[in-house]
């Protein structure tokens, strides 16, 4: 499966050619939230530099598609972490999802 990530410190973010190529491609605006969204993948493919926005350096990522994954970041640079569970030593178990590591 491809799905996008930014791949430098300041979060990521779409050019306004991107978010105008996106919405010509599929009628409506982009969600952040489906980073593996087909019309996507295309905008950033077709696009390249140029789906960047100023803070931004998109890189399509390929997972495999019997891996669970989550996006996590630091600063707005991300990367993608297979699903798990932590536990720290206070025995508080964590479990990691899309919106990063939640409790």
């Amino acid at each position: 499966m491809k799905v996008v990530i930014n791949g430098k410190f300041g979060g990521f973010g779409l050019s306004q050619e991107a978010v105008a190529m996106y919405r010509q491609l599929t009628g409506s605006d982009y969600n952040d939230d489906i980073r593996s969204d087909p019309a996507l993948i295309r905008v950033i493919e077709v696009l390249g530099e140029e789906a960047n926005s100023e803070y931004s350096e998109l890189v399509i990522v390929e997972v495999p598609d019997d891996v669970e994954w989550a996006i996590d970041e630091y600063d707005g640079a991300e990367w993608i972490a297979e699903k798990h569970r932590v536990w720290d030593a206070h025995g508080c178990r964590w479990n990691t999802d899309e919106a990063g590591v939640t409790s």
